[in-house]
This record gives structure tokens, sequence and C-alpha cells, in this order.
């Protein structure tokens, strides 16, 4: 039964990998993001690991659109359909096990919207975002 839901889970993510430049969104990656969170990913000092954790962050509204509204994304020189190209490539390169909801491919337009409203103080609202996270994801277990 894990099998079947996992293939399911991937399917979106598939499904955006196809809708997406992946050549346009790695080079906009490696010229906007990697210099800070490493060609796979992973991070490096006080710079968050996508790699296998970007994916809880899409479990919750707030979280999604924290991806969009940190300052690395909402003040990039990329343009609106890019970043969101881009995001949704980070989803199917780096999500891993951490996708556990259908994934909803960004919008230009959404992310747009988003970028309007950036994020000024990231380490405390991304610290009280995860424990919103992980006990939304919690109470979904009990039930």
């Amino acid at each position: 039964m894990k099998g079947v839901l996992a293939l399911c889970l991937l399917l979106p993510v598939a499904a955006v990998a196809e809708g997406v430049n992946a050549s346009r969104a790695q080079f906009n990656y490696q010229m906007s993001c990697q210099g800070c969170h490493a060609p796979d990913g992973s991070g490096a000092n006080s710079v968050p690991r996508m790699k296998d954790q970007v994916g809880m962050f899409l479990n919750t509204r707030e979280g999604r659109d924290y991806l969009v509204r940190v300052p690395g994304s909402a003040v990039s020189a990329l343009g609106d359909a890019e970043l969101a190209e881009v995001l949704n490539w980070i989803v199917a390169e780096f999500a891993g096990d951490s996708l556990t909801v259908a994934f909803e491919p960004y919008t230009g337009q959404e992310v747009g919207l988003l970028r309007q409203q950036p994020l000024n103080e990231v380490v405390h609202y991304r610290a009280q975002l995860i424990t919103e996270i992980v006990s939304a994801n919690l109470g979904d277990q009990k039930e």
C-alpha cells in the first residue's frame, strides 16, 4: 500500500518536471540559488538544506508561500514565471521523500503576488513555521 501511495505522490512531480524546461530552470538555479544552497540543495552553514526537506513546506499554505517570500526568492532578479519554474524544478529535484502531498505547481501569477510580501525576518519565522508543520503532520497521523 505504501508503494502505491508513494507512486501516486510522485506522479504530480513527474508531471511538473514535464512542464518545466529543466535546462533553463537548472541554469537559473545555478545562477541565482546554488551559491548559497549548493548544487545538490544541501545548503551550507546557516543556509537551510532543501534536499529531502523542501517538500515539507508544501504541507501548509504558509509553508508554500514561505518558499516564495524568503529574500532569495522574493528579491531575485528572475521574473515571476522564471522563478515559478525554478521553484517547480527545485521541488522535482530536491523534495524526495519530504513531499507527502500532491504538489500543485507554482504559477508566475502566484509568485508575482507573493513576492509583494517579502519576509524581513526569516530565521524565527522559519522555526515557527516548521513547528506548525510538524504539529499539523502529527495531527494528520492521529486521524
